[in-house]
């Protein structure tokens, strides 16, 4: 589980904002978010805000949560219209250890609250030993177009160490059979640099993901989390740490298999196929400084610059609203200044990069003459990481702020 929530102001009991943050609520755009905290088993590396059933306790039941989280939504539909959704993001957790009408029920209920925007793109996550087709062509009926399925590696070494609990090659068969349940778009999430990871083990589960014919990649280094059984293995010794040139090595060996094969990067961490409407579009509201809701226990929201985040505990989260309250733990009211350093931070990473006026010309003329900005981009007044760039893109973003 993760650690403990940030302190903050106070959220009132009935999730208000300050008016001068719902005049122009969605201007940007606008998403919703919600969370599934549940898991059948938890993996060694997760630091989430999500439980098996020995850690959920009293007061929480996965029967009730689509009632739960519906609460909330009356909740924020008292407190801001957004106009329309653009994008719906269920993630977890496994939230696909929801059945399809509870997931429906959601999806439906922010349609009718807010209503749905033409062509949104609405994503849940899944592990790929949590649906099968049946499953699959249920979720697709009721309203969801993207899934994004869990692979992390095609090795059963990686796996084991991981303590993934799917085979290796049930990911890209879970792809394929979402495609034929007629999901428009698919993507598969990787994690390189596990100890015990190979080159070989890395390269296989590229060709795996590409031979999937999915139109979405995403791929992360593995940031050890303290609190996790993986971090404690490795404080006893029994494993070893990520190394910082390996986990170079396998993002150039990503860079190289996904760009041949006809993907495009478009943040540093994801490639898609097929132009645009290849990206998720969801995480491009949240880089690009829209609003949005996070529905669920922990969940995290955004509104016209105050950030709040909801408490952590499912039976926690479900008192609250049965007792007619805000489910928010804190809240905080962003300055310009912070609004600007995220910003940055936030769009450095995209391949569109951003405006050279709005980052530190001393900062961003050293990085150019470092190789870490491509040169084009640089004389058109923005700056665009180069694929060296991308490997040092945190050194880049504290030196151009």
């Amino acid at each position: 589980m993760a650690g403990a929530l940030p302190d903050g102001e106070p959220v009132p009991d009935d999730g208000s904002l300050p008016d001068e943050a719902t005049r122009e609520v969605g201007k940007n755009g606008f998403a919703v978010y919600v969370h599934v905290p549940f898991c059948a088993s938890r993996c060694g590396y997760c630091d989430f805000n999500t439980y098996t059933a020995s850690e959920l306790g009293g007061g929480a039941s996965r029967e009730e949560y689509a009632d739960t989280v519906l609460a909330e939504l009356a909740l924020a539909a008292r407190v801001i219209e957004p106009g329309t959704v653009d994008t719906v993001f269920v993630g977890g957790g496994t939230p696909t250890l929801l059945s399809t009408d509870d997931l429906g029920r959601i999806l439906e209920g922010i349609d009718r609250t807010w209503g749905l925007a033409p062509g949104a793109e609405v994503t849940t996550e899944a592990n790929p030993e949590s649906v099968d087709p049946g499953y699959l062509r249920r979720l697709r009926r009721a309203g969801f177009n993207r899934i994004s399925l869990g692979m992390q590696s095609t090795a059963p070494n990686v796996l084991r160490i991981l303590d993934r609990k799917h085979t290796a090659g049930r990911a890209p068969q879970a792809a394929a059979e979402a495609r034929e349940a007629g999901f428009e778009h698919v993507n598969l999430d990787l994690i390189y640099g596990t100890p015990g990871e190979s080159a070989d083990d890395f390269a296989g589960s590229l060709r795996a993901v590409i031979d999937a014919g999915v139109d979405h990649v995403s791929a992360y280094a593995l940031i050890v989390e303290d609190g996790t059984r993986m971090a404690a293995r490795m404080r006893r010794g029994e494993l070893p740490y990520p190394e910082d040139d390996v986990a170079a090595d396998r993002y150039l060996a990503a860079e190289a298999a996904l760009t041949e094969a006809g993907f495009e990067w478009y943040e540093v961490s994801n490639w898609s196929r097929g132009g645009d409407a290849g990206r998720c579009r969801h995480n491009m509201l949240y880089w690009t400084g829209a609003d949005w809701w996070g529905l669920g226990p922990g969940a995290h929201s955004h509104v016209g610059g105050v950030r709040w985040w909801n408490v952590k505990h499912p039976s926690a989260y479900a008192k609250k609203l049965s007792s007619g309250l805000s489910p928010g733990h804190a809240r905080e009211l962003l300055s310009g200044d912070d609004r600007h350093m995220e910003d940055v931070m936030l769009r450095v990473r995209l391949r569109e990069g951003i405006p050279l006026n709005r980052v530190d010309a001393t900062g961003a003329a050293r990085a150019l003459a470092d190789g870490l900005l491509e040169p084009g981009a640089y004389d058109d007044g923005r700056l665009v990481l180069t694929l060296r760039g991308r490997l040092l893109a945190d050194a880049v973003i504290r030196d151009v702020l």
